[in-house]
């Protein structure tokens, strides 16, 4: 009974955990939007470094209240972790720049396969059957979705690879760090959001520059902008830290997989608040696919077999100082 209220508990948690990073998601997806149609703010880069920055601010006053408690993370495990977040960052940027959508789609799409190879080398994870199909039908409902032109040239290609391999190892790389360190997302958020939040400010003007052909320092900033500029800086904050908590709480591959679901709700959210006129049957049968998918992997991987490792388990450092 105990081991039945002990699971019951879990899976709430995760629950919650998911449902807190799919809202906090599309919020800061449809906030975004709005600021960029309404306001033409086309800084993305360095409204990403304003996220970080805000993020930083809450971290540090939970720190100073006593909420989170003093850990320790290396100086080399940092900044291998900046530096494959700010690539991934910037290479969805200039992914999206040079390539047409479809294939940015695609680009994205390919994460998932490019988690799994990390899982299987790195931490011998074994799939059973069911759950390499599920992730299939999932590609392929999220990919009828959303692919639609697909053209490409030699510098979009490489962008894009950048793009995918560097998320898959931010991703992977989270849930390594917690594992190895012992470190909560709170611990592990507040050491790498300060470095984030430094760099990409530090590049955001010059990169949003080479990809606009806008200066923000030429932008006309006035209540409206700086209201949403306020309001996706605050639910970034969910979003970073609901993020680190799905990864650490399950992988990166099933937060790739379950997190298409944000996907299917951006294109629901635009076209009741953007006045789409895309989101026919073709889209909507995409839709159903990937939500079968979705529930199909969940079920498959949760069972005995469906998703293990067949080898020792990562060692945690706990030796590290705190």
């Amino acid at each position: 009974m105990a081991t039945a209220t002990k699971a019951e508990k879990k899976a709430a948690v995760d629950a919650a955990a998911w449902v807190f990073n799919v809202v906090t998601s599309v919020g800061v997806i449809i906030v975004n939007k709005a600021l960029m149609v309404t306001y033409g703010f086309s800084f993305a880069t360095t409204l990403t470094g304003l996220h970080f920055a805000t993020t930083t601010l809450m971290t540090t006053a939970l720190k100073m209240l006593g909420y989170v408690q003093p850990s320790h993370l290396p100086l080399f495990e940092l900044l291998k972790f900046v530096f494959f977040a700010n690539f991934s960052i910037v290479g969805m940027n200039v992914s999206l720049m040079l390539n047409s959508v479809g294939f940015y789609q695609i680009a994205k799409l390919s994460m998932i396969p490019v988690s799994c190879l990390f899982e299987i080398v790195f931490d011998k994870i074994r799939y059973s059957r069911d759950t390499k199909l599920s992730i299939l039908v999932v590609l392929i409902g999220v990919s009828v979705c959303t692919v639609t032109d697909v053209s490409v040239n030699s510098r979009g290609f490489i962008a894009a690879s950048i793009a995918v391999w560097s998320t898959a190892l931010q991703q992977y790389y989270v849930h390594y760090l917690q594992r190895k360190y012992s470190l909560s997302s709170f611990n592990l958020l507040g050491h790498t959001a300060p470095a984030q939040a430094g760099t990409l400010l530090l590049i955001g003007p010059f990169l949003d520059y080479w990809l606009t052909n806008n200066r923000i320092d030429k932008y006309a900033f006035n209540f409206g902008s700086l209201m949403f500029i306020v309001l996706s800086c605050t639910i970034a904050v969910g979003t970073n830290l609901s993020q680190f908590i799905c990864i650490g709480r399950f992988t990166a591959v099933s937060f790739q997989v379950l997190g298409h679901m944000k996907t299917i709700l951006v294109l629901v959210m635009g076209f009741l608040f953007f006045g789409r006129d895309d989101l026919n049957l073709h889209v909507v049968l995409g839709m159903g696919i990937a939500v079968f998918g979705m529930i199909w992997y969940g079920n498959a991987s949760s069972k005995p077999g469906g998703k293990e490792r067949w080898s020792h388990a990562l060692p945690t450092n706990k030796t590290e100082p705190r």
